[in-house]
C-alpha cells in the first residue's frame, strides 16, 4: 500500500494511566496511589507525582509507603477498568491513523506511515496528539521511529536519543537478561549490537537478538490492530409512518430476529435493550427494557417490550425504528435435556415485568453469606444480578424467622425446664445443642461483646420451636429466632 514509503511509527506510553483515569474525576493535592494484593501482600500498583516525589515507587509494599509518606491517599486499582479505558483511547487514537495497537498495560502503538501529512507533518500532528492528552488529564511520553522497537525504546528512555545510545532495557527484554547482559559490560544497544552474536545467543538464547533485530528493522515487526467490538443495532426505516401498537410490535419483531441471531452468532445475551422511535417531526421516544437474565428468544423478549410500546405517543406517526442491545453479556451455548430450564426461564420473565415497573434492584432475594454468625449468615442483593445459591451451606439448621436476641427468664447452662419469653410460661419437650458459636474477632460487633454463644433448638410442649443461646461468659438466656 505504501511502496517506497519510509515506514514510521509512534508508540505512546502512559506512565501513571491508572491514577490519571482516577484523578481526572476527583483531583487530589496529595500523595496518591492504587494499590494491588500480590502475594498475600498490598503493594502500590500506579503513584501519581506527587507521591513519586516523595520517594515512593511501583511494587512498594503500602505498609512501607504509609510509613514513609502518613498523609498517603490511597484505594484498590481496578484492572478491568484500566483495561476498558486503554481500549477507549486506542479507539480515540484511530483519528491520527487506522493503525493502532495496545502495547502492553499502559502503552499504544500507532503505525503513521502515509498519514502524518494530513496533520501537516510529524511534529505538528505529535504535538497535537500531545496538547489533547495533556488537555485530558494525562500525561504521556510520546516515542517515534521507523520500527516499532524503536518507537517504544524512544518513548520510555528517550524521545530525542539515538537509539544505539539508549540502555539494553530498551529492548523489550526481561530483567533477567538486562542484569546479565550489564553485568557481561554491554549497557547500551550500540555496545550490544557490536557483540558477536554466537556467545549472545548460547547465553541467553535467541529472543534477546529478535528484540535487537526488531529495533534496528531487520526482521519486521507488524502491527495487530485491535478487532472492533461487534455492534449490536439494526434500524428499520418505514416507507409510510406507522402509528398503531400493533404495528410498532410487528416492526419491532422484525428487527428483534435480525438481533438475536447476531447476537446468536457472537454467543451473546443482550442484557439492556433500548427501541428508539423516531416520529416525523424528528423528535424519538425511547423504550428501554432491562432483562433479569441475559437473553437472545425474541419470542420471549418481544412480549416484554408491550407495556412501554404501549404508552408510547406516536404523534403524526412513526418513520423509523432503531433496537440496539445497550449491554451484552456472554450466554454460551447449553446442552438441552428434557428437565430444561423452562420454569427459570418463566421466572426470569416475571422478574422482568415486574422490574420494568419498580426497578430490577428492587427485585431481591436472600443469599448465604459466609459467616457462622446469624447475623452475617445471609446478604441481600438484586435477583436479577445475582445467583440463587451463593456456595456456602450452613453446617446446622437455621430457623427461618430470626430477630435480635430477646432475654429469657431462666437460670444454668443447659436448657432450662420451664422459662418465661415474651410473657409466655413454656416448658422444654426436647433440646438439642449445643452448637458454639465465636465472635469474629477481627470485627468490632455490639453485639457479640459478650463473648460465647452456645445455640440451642428447644422444641416447647406449647408447640413454640425456638432457637435459643446461653453466654457462658456472661451467664444469661436468649431467644434469636424460631423454627416453622
Amino acid at each position: 500500500m505504501f511502496d517506497g514509503m519510509q515506514k514510521r511509527v509512534v508508540s505512546l506510553w502512559f506512565p501513571r494511566l491508572a491514577t490519571d483515569r482516577v484523578l481526572r474525576a476527583r483531583p487530589t493535592d496529595r500523595p496518591f496511589v492504587l494499590t494491588v494484593v500480590e502475594k498475600n501482600a498490598s503493594r502500590l500498583h500506579c503513584l501519581n507525582d506527587i507521591a513519586e516525589g516523595q520517594g515512593l515507587y511501583r511494587g512498594m509494599s503500602f505498609a512501607d509507603a504509609r510509613a514513609f509518606c502518613p498523609d498517603l491517599v490511597s484505594q484498590p486499582a481496578s484492572l478491568d477498568q484500566e483495561a476498558r479505558f486503554l481500549g477507549g483511547l486506542r479507539r480515540w487514537a484511530t483519528r491520527w491513523c487506522p493503525w493502532v495497537g495496545i502495547e502492553g498495560r499502559d502503552g499504544l502503538v500507532l503505525d503513521i506511515t502515509g498519514s502524518a501529512h494530513l496533520f501537516g507533518g510529524e511534529g505538528p500532528m505529535l504535538g497535537a496528539i500531545r496538547q489533547r492528552l495533556s488537555r485530558a488529564g494525562l500525561s504521556v511520553r510520546i516515542g517515534c521511529g521507523d520500527t516499532r522497537g524503536a518507537a517504544w525504546a524512544r518513548a520510555h528512555y528517550g524521545p530525542d536519543a539515538a537509539l544505539t545510545d539508549l540502555p539494553v532495557a530498551a529492548l523489550r527484554l526481561d530483567q533477567g537478561v538486562v542484569s546479565g547482559l550489564q553485568r557481561m559490560g554491554l549497557r547500551s544497544i550500540g555496545q550490544l549490537a557490536a557483540t558477536p552474536r554466537a556467545p549472545l545467543a548460547r547465553r541467553f538464547g535467541r529472543g534477546l537478538l529478535m528484540r535487537l533485530d526488531q529495533a534496528l528493522g531487520d526482521q519486521p515487526e507488524q502491527i495487530s490492530p485491535a478487532a472492533e467490538p461487534p455492534h449490536y443495532g439494526l434500524r428499520l426505516t418505514l416507507p409510510d409512518p406507522i402509528g398503531l401498537e400493533s404495528d410498532v410490535m410487528n416492526a419491532a419483531e422484525r428487527l428483534l430476529i435480525g438481533l438475536c441471531d447476531k447476537l446468536r452468532a457472537q454467543q451473546a445475551g443482550a442484557r439492556v435493550l433500548c427501541l428508539t422511535l423516531r416520529r416525523v417531526d424528528s423528535q424519538a421516544q425511547q423504550v428501554e427494557l432491562r432483562l433479569a437474565r441475559p437473553m437472545r428468544d425474541p419470542d420471549r423478549i418481544l412480549p416484554l417490550f408491550q407495556r412501554g410500546v404501549s404508552q408510547v405517543d406516536a404523534g403524526f406517526g412513526i418513520d423509523q425504528i432503531r433496537l440496539e442491545a445497550v449491554r451484552v453479556e456472554p450466554l454460551p451455548v447449553e446442552q438441552i435435556t428434557h428437565a430444561g430450564g423452562h420454569d427459570q426461564g418463566r421466572m426470569d420473565d416475571l422478574i422482568t415485568r415486574i422490574g420494568t415497573r419498580i426497578g430490577l434492584e428492587h427485585v431481591q432475594r436472600f443469599l448465604p453469606a459466609e459467616s457462622h454468625i446469624p447475623e452475617r449468615a445471609f446478604l441481600i442483593a438484586p435477583t436479577a444480578y445475582s445467583q440463587a445459591y451463593g456456595g456456602w451451606v450452613s453446617p446446622n439448621p437455621r430457623p427461618v424467622v430470626l430477630f435480635p436476641p430477646e432475654p429469657v427468664i431462666a437460670t444454668g447452662n443447659r436448657p432450662p425446664e420451664y422459662f418465661r419469653w415474651r410473657r409466655m410460661a413454656l416448658q422444654t419437650g426436647r433440646a438439642t445443642g449445643p452448637e458454639r458459636i465465636a465472635p469474629e474477632w477481627w470485627l468490632d460487633d455490639p453485639g457479640w461483646r459478650s463473648g460465647l454463644r452456645d445455640y440451642w433448638r428447644v422444641e416447647t410442649l406449647q408447640g413454640r420451636r425456638l432457637w435459643m443461646f446461653h453466654t457462658p461468659q456472661n451467664p444469661g438466656w436468649f431467644v434469636q429466632g424460631e423454627f416453622a
